[in-house]
């Protein structure tokens, strides 16, 4: 009988498989990183894996445990933080979405933000949350830019971060309008507290990003 080289034996045992099998359904492909995304942006990666009967645990737990992977990092906070699929361990939830968020995952620096924001799992604490809301909002992601313009124009954070704040709400592009008159409403509350040279700088510096 041919034996595995040793190396190849353990990385087969160290890495997750590419598909989940239960008793007598079919394979659950793993989700890749572009379906999470979209997933996270939906809110429905929770239900996802619900839905998927809970096949997926030891892939997600693999690839969050030894990958690193910081979206199955996220991934595995959350489900381990809400007891889906897994009995709840709030401690350990949070500490998966840390180190997702340590390794620049704007969706978990989002969650963190606001559930420091909103007393969420977390002991309540507004200006904890502007660390974490800033770098998802410097990475792109929609709802901490306007979480943070939300707390700024809430007498909470410093307003050193008006212009930054002002700058990403003014290069943030939709077709939403509710979302629109979001980004307009606080882009004008912030343009009260800021002077006019600071506002068209961060317009200026807007289209050069």
């Amino acid at each position: 009988m041919t034996k595995l080289p040793i190396l190849l034996l353990v990385s087969h045992l160290l890495l997750p498989s590419a598909y989940a099998l239960n008793d007598v359904g079919d394979a659950v492909p793993v989700y890749t990183d572009d379906e999470l995304i979209k997933l996270f942006a939906t809110n429905q990666h929770l239900q996802k894996v619900k839905a998927d009967d809970c096949q997926l645990v030891q892939d997600i737990k693999a690839r969050a445990e030894r990958v690193e992977s910081p979206s199955y990092q996220f991934l595995y906070g959350d489900m381990l933080a809400w007891g889906v699929c897994v009995p709840k361990d709030i401690e350990q939830g949070l500490y998966y979405m840390r180190e997702a968020a340590q390794q620049g995952s704007p969706v978990a620096l989002e969650q963190l933000g606001r559930y420091y924001s909103r007393g969420i799992l977390l002991q309540q604490d507004r200006e904890r949350a502007i660390p974490y809301l800033r770098e998802a909002a410097a990475l792109g992601n929609i709802k901490a830019r306007l979480q943070l313009a939300e707390l700024l124009v809430s007498d909470h954070g410093s307003p050193l971060d008006y212009e930054d704040a002002y700058r990403w709400l003014y290069q943030t592009t939709t077709d939403n309008q509710s979302l629109y008159r979001q980004l307009k409403n606080l882009r004008h509350r912030l343009e009260q507290r800021m002077p006019e040279n600071i506002i068209a700088r961060a317009k200026q510096r807007s289209t050069l990003w």
